[in-house]
């Protein structure tokens, strides 16, 4: 496995694009059912923060509504104009409410709340290209989630296709976020290694 991010990136996502399009669609189901098995204890009206997928990343909107099935209250990020910087967030209500944003990702319309409302997630979704068992995670590159993770209570489940879980490790900078958790389609949320 080489240690260059760019080269690495680059390498899994052309792996995720030749995925078929079965493939993923049993990716999203799969994910969708374990968010009734979430690794952290919420009952109804607990936030739990998470995305809406883009460029084959695994999960998707089932995802969503199964944890708005679950009456949790969901955060979507939304990202700010200029410089990366940290997310700010939305409400989920529903794929109705989704709308184009930067970058034509989809993020939900109407209010948007400060950085710091993630401080009340009990469990945090993040997509990656890749993650180590450690938790360290392979992002798209421009460090939006590790500004807005550093410091936050919640859980943070890092969310990878199955081929997406590395056995060695993942190159680390000194302000990468590591998750606590690894969710795969087929094998659900594992506790990530120590070290």
């Amino acid at each position: 496995m080489t240690s260059d991010k760019a080269a690495l990136r680059t390498e899994l996502l052309a792996a995720r694009d030749s995925m078929s399009p079965f493939v993923l669609s049993q990716a999203i189901g799969d994910l969708a059912e374990w968010m009734y098995n979430l690794p952290v204890d919420v009952a109804a009206g607990d936030t739990v923060a998470a995305y809406v997928p883009t460029r084959r990343e695994p999960g998707g909107t089932a995802m969503l509504d199964a944890l708005v099935d679950r009456g949790l209250r969901v955060l979507l990020p939304i990202v700010p104009e200029g410089e990366p910087q940290r997310l700010q967030w939305g409400v989920y209500r529903g794929e109705q409410s989704l709308a184009e944003g930067r970058w034509n990702l989809l993020e939900p319309r109407g209010q948007r709340l400060d950085p710091d409302t993630l401080v009340q997630a009990a469990l945090i979704l993040v997509p990656a290209v890749a993650v180590d068992r450690r938790g360290v995670r392979l992002g798209r590159g421009a460090g939006y989630y590790d500004r807005t993770l550093t410091d936050m209570p919640g859980q943070i489940a890092v969310v990878v296709h199955d081929a997406e879980v590395v056995d060695g490790e993942l190159p680390e900078d000194r302000y990468d976020v590591r998750g606590q958790w690894i969710l795969t389609p087929s094998g659900g949320f594992v506790p990530v290694e120590a070290g």
